[in-house]
């Protein structure tokens, strides 16, 4: 078992959660018999871009420095929680992991254990983004082709969390599965698709349990359909007062009833030869069925 933090990364709206939900299902099933979870109980571990995190790991107080300060602080941070741990620990980033300034990868290989990152067809990122930024989908499209697009960017209001950069969709891919970590990424089509395969893999990457009954307990504990009913009856604490639900439908191929043509063509162009890579489009920039509903 390799102790030290494991990164659960992803850009927004790409199965974060639902990665963090199998992963709190899988360790707390053997200490209940419920058939769900609590998805404001989610203690899997803190999110990168928290302010109180990253200061108890500088031991400083943030408050008067600028985000350009905080950023290049932040491997530090990280650098001195992961040598701290003796076991893994699992947190959520959706930062880039960008370079900063002089100091090198934001997660840098002698600051964390690995790296699971989660993608998803930009296709039906653009839709699910949308929602929760409160934006339109023309306006979402193009926050995810801006290079310099961050997360929580004014810094001249306090907030919870420090600003994350994030770049392209294509950016932030690219600079996770292109880095330095041990790292292991996972299509959230997969997730849906092959859920025993790729939920599997994810455990034992992690260094969870593995056997396929506990895999297959934990996968059912975390089914869409509970998490969003449970947001419609109880509330979700991290759904951003823009959007008006976080889980909204998580099915693959929703871009076929969305998105207009000129809206796909903008997509392929900002982000075709990523999405090539990922298996999304063919040699031939054609749309893949990986892209489409199972059922087509």
């Amino acid at each position: 078992m390799s102790a030290g933090i494991y990164w659960l990364a992803s850009y927004p709206k790409s199965g974060n959660t639902w990665l963090r939900s199998f992963i709190f299902a899988l360790q707390n099933q053997s200490t209940t018999d419920v058939t769900t979870i609590d998805i404001n109980q989610l203690h899997t571990g803190a999110i990168a871009s928290s302010r109180s995190w990253l200061a108890n790991g500088l031991g400083v107080e943030l408050g008067l420095h600028s985000a350009e300060q905080i950023e290049s602080y932040r491997s530090d941070a990280y650098r001195f929680i992961h040598s701290q741990l003796t076991e893994p620990a699992y947190h959520k980033i959706h930062d880039a992991n960008h370079m900063c300034a002089s100091v090198g990868h934001l997660c840098s290989p002698d600051a964390c254990a690995g790296a699971l990152y989660v993608v998803r067809n930009p296709f039906d990122v653009a839709i699910s983004f949308a929602n929760h930024m409160g934006v339109s989908l023309d306006k979402s499209i193009g926050m995810m082709g801006t290079s310099d697009f961050a997360l929580l960017a004014d810094n001249k209001k306090y907030r919870p969390q420090v600003r994350q950069h994030m770049g392209s969709w294509s950016d932030h891919v690219s600079s996770w599965i292109d880095c330095d970590l041990p790292i292991l990424v996972v299509r959230y089509e997969d997730m849906q698709n092959h859920s025993l395969v790729c939920f599997t893999q994810v455990s034992q990457f992690l260094h969870l349990s593995d056997d396929e009954n506990s895999v297959k307990k934990a996968i059912a504990m975390c089914h869409f359909d509970k998490l969003k009913k449970q947001e419609d009856k109880h509330g979700f604490k991290e759904r951003p007062v823009k959007s008006k639900a976080f889980f909204r439908k998580g099915i693959v191929g929703d871009w076929q009833n969305t998105l207009s043509l000129s809206q796909v063509d903008r997509l392929i162009t900002d982000h075709g030869y990523v999405m090539q890579r990922l298996g999304y489009l063919d040699d031939n920039m054609q749309i893949t069925p990986l892209c489409y509903p199972t059922n087509i």
